[in-house]
């Protein structure tokens, strides 16, 4: 029974009480009844109070919990960028990727224009821009994820013995033009494990924008190029404000 039911319940109970009692009861009994009235509208009460209390809890759990998530899906993103940066791809060998970050170095590139002289024939002397890019020296990896978990990221936090999934594929961006592409995700419901199953239900629907859509928690895409997550701003704005 919802809470409205609740009320309404509480409501009828009541009339019929007082009814009951200017009809019925002897006025020496009537105290009985006065206080079945006061226990029921503490009762009353407190389900008002948990009615609009439970979301309220609910929503700020469920927030914390998401936050350290997302917290370890942005270093596997941040880890599989490095790596696309590296070899040109994506991973799905979760150990492979933590050792990549131990010991890949990555390369610091510079990028020249030198203007050089092309004969165009007829006696016509163009100057041509020539871009080059030479490597100038190269950084370990390792210094991207300084002070950051990154042995544990594949590991879902709060969740025992759950690791994330990953999956890579490519995907045509235009034609002839095939990317790669990787999608990281991890279910909401074994996030959210012993919380109200209603309020659990809904937000596995969720859809507004300042919620993290559908059943997963994710970072990128199979269907598409991208690096970005499904969750909303706001997750993001959380991590700057502790960094700051």
């Amino acid at each position: 029974m919802g809470l409205l039911g609740m009320i309404l319940a509480a409501v009828l109970v009541a009339v019929l009480l007082a009814i009951i009692v200017v009809k019925y009861l002897p006025l020496k009994f009537r105290w009985i009844a006065s206080s079945l009235l006061l226990l029921l509208t503490v009762f009353l009460v407190f389900k008002i109070y948990n009615g609009i209390m439970e979301p309220i809890n609910f929503n700020k759990k469920k927030v914390a919990k998401f936050a350290r998530v997302v917290k370890s899906l942005k270093i596997i993103r941040d880890a599989e960028v490095k790596h696309f940066e590296v070899t040109g791809k994506y991973t799905n060998d979760k150990a492979g990727l933590i050792q990549f970050i131990d010991s890949a170095q990555l390369a610091l590139t510079e990028t020249k224009d030198t203007i050089i002289k092309v004969n165009k024939g007829g006696g016509i002397i163009d100057d041509v821009t020539k871009r080059k890019k030479d490597t100038i020296g190269y950084e370990p990896v390792l210094k991207y994820f300084d002070g950051r978990d990154y042995k544990n990221m594949f590991k879902v936090p709060g969740v025992e013995g759950k690791e994330f999934d990953i999956v890579i594929s490519t995907v045509e961006k235009v034609q002839g033009l095939v990317v790669p592409t990787f999608y990281v995700k991890t279910e909401k419901i074994d996030i959210l494990k012993g919380m109200s199953k209603s309020l659990v239900k809904q937000e596995l629907e969720a859809i507004a924008t300042d919620q993290i859509k559908g059943e997963f928690v994710s970072v990128g895409s199979l269907e598409e190029v991208s690096t970005g997550g499904n969750w909303p701003p706001s997750y993001d704005k959380q991590e700057r404000d502790k960094k700051e």
